[in-house]
């Protein structure tokens, strides 16, 4: 099995919470603000492998209770068990309730005690998973996390809840999508650790979204046909121009919105976006697989948890879904799973290989046989010569001076919704001080020594950040957790953030 990745999944981009951070509102946009903190903090930990404990906080906080160590269940049921931190950015807090105790009477506990319950039942009872790594995992979250926190996670040990900022967005236990959504994210982890970039990381998310839906879909009795097919529906307050976060159905239309800007997802590779942005689009080209499975389930009717779930499912777990998978490397394994299970030339089958013909990932000469790519043969090492006379030592140079003049570009992206920031501004319009620190990372090379070291695995949600120096500069991408701190200050500060 692939190597685990460590991170932090988030629900909602943080491209979304950046454009909440300019919101009229100054509640929302510090609530936005330390929201975006937090989650940086929660993924530099997650990234750097530090285990979480109730100090891997920004602002540790005296630490209120904790959480007895839950065994994994026996079978027969969930193990839930939901803490409350009191607001405070402090996990997993208080204990408030744990398996088989009645409701506490606090909408955030119970809604995430019943969401944890569903989205147990979707892959036990449904597809014989038990739990999120088929070993009985139990399963821990934590509500009331911060202050005005806009954002819900899955750590890779548990959940964690904030209550928004009541003007944007509602309680993050609200949507049953979002629970099952970050819990299908451990799923992965523990099966085919789909890498977070590219393809396989819109995949990653595409995965997430779909049996998010279907733990919904599932809780409320709905088949295919009467499903709303949103994710995060309920999440915004109603001063938001959006429904949800994502539309499946119709990727591209779920909001509209002055302060958070345009749905961005595409429905057919024929407006798939190409970009550097948010690991290559993972959280805006996803709505190209979301769309496929909403096709197939569509057409072939009936709850869709049933057929289409089950294939994906199949996929996902049964060990032929490589890490680096493409679009149309999952769409021949989803194909070759219908008819393993249903036959050639089924109707799972033949509606499951039209829904992506229709998003343009497959073709009709499309071969379907096998997925995995051919071997690669391991390099043979060309002979050494033998070792020269070594040259005199070169002196280093002397860095040239940076003029005034100099413009610079920077431009933040990633995050779940999948926005943007961008700033070009001269040296000299800055602060003394950030005009100096802008001068030593260009004299002194240190963008590309810092993109040379840059951690090569993506963590998902978190911000990338593209650096110029235009006209001839060429462009540094480098990931929000490969950067020091004094230098993503100072990134902050010159977008104006």
């Amino acid at each position: 099995m692939p190597e685990r990745p460590t991170h932090a999944c988030t629900i909602v981009p943080p491209y979304l919470l950046a454009a909440l951070t300019g919101h009229r509102d100054e509640v929302v946009a510090e609530c936005a603000r330390r929201s975006l903190d937090r989650d940086h903090t929660l993924r530099e930990h997650r990234s750097a492998g530090v285990p979480r404990t109730s100090s891997t906080t920004d602002h540790p906080v005296e630490h209120q209770g904790g959480l007895a160590a839950p065994h994994a269940d026996d079978g027969t049921g969930p193990q839930r068990t939901i803490a409350d931190a009191k607001g405070t950015q402090t996990t997993p807090g208080t204990t408030v309730r744990t398996e088989g105790q009645p409701a506490t009477g606090d909408p955030a506990a119970d809604e995430a005690y019943t969401g944890f319950g569903q989205t147990w039942s979707l892959f036990d009872r449904t597809y014989g998973r038990d739990s999120l790594d088929g070993q009985g995992l139990p399963l821990l979250g934590t509500v009331h996390y911060g202050r005005g926190y806009d954002n819900a996670f899955w750590d890779g040990t548990q959940m964690v809840f904030g209550d928004g900022d009541g003007t944007v967005f509602n309680r993050f236990t609200i949507a049953v999508d979002v629970i099952g959504h970050e819990l299908t994210h451990g799923v992965t982890e523990h099966t085919a650790a789909l890498v977070y970039r590219g393809q396989s990381g819109a995949l990653n998310e595409s995965i997430s979204d779909v049996f998010g839906s279907l733990v919904k879909q599932q809780a409320l009795g709905q088949d295919a046909a009467s499903a709303d097919w949103l994710i995060g529906a309920g999440l915004f307050t109603a001063q938001v121009k959006g429904v949800a976060l994502r539309s499946m159905k119709a990727p591209g239309t779920a909001y509209d919105d002055p302060q958070l800007g345009r749905d961005p997802q595409p429905a057919t590779m024929a407006d798939y976006v190409e970009t550097t942005d948010d690991n290559g689009g993972v959280h805006v080209n996803s709505g190209i697989p979301n769309h496929a499975f909403y096709l197939a389930a569509t057409a072939l009717g009936g709850p869709a948890w049933e057929v289409a779930g089950q294939v994906w499912f199949d996929v996902l777990t049964g060990g032929r879904l490589t890490a680096t998978a493409d679009f149309a490397t999952f769409a021949r394994l989803t194909v070759d799973a219908a008819e393993r299970r249903y036959a050639a030339g089924s109707a799972p089958a033949s509606a499951i290989r039209s829904a992506w013909e229709q998003v343009g990932v497959l073709t009709a000469e499309a071969p379907t046989d096998d997925d995995a790519p051919a071997p690669v043969p391991a390099p043979v090492p060309a002979p050494q010569p033998a070792p020269g006379p070594q040259p005199e030592p070169v002196p280093e140079p002397v860095p040239e001076p940076v003029p005034s003049a100099t413009q610079v570009q920077v431009r933040r992206t990633g995050g779940l919704a999948g926005q943007r920031r961008a700033r070009t501004v001269a040296l000299a319009e800055l602060p003394d001080d950030d005009a100096e620190g802008w001068r030593t990372l260009l004299s002194e090379h240190r963008l590309e020594a810092l993109a040379a070291a840059a951690p090569t695995r993506p963590v998902p949600d978190a911000f990338t950040y593209h650096v110029a120096c235009p006209p001839d500069g060429d462009e540094v991408t480098l990931p929000e957790h490969g950067i020091p701190e004094p230098v993503r200050d100072l990134f902050q500060r010159t977008l104006g953030g």
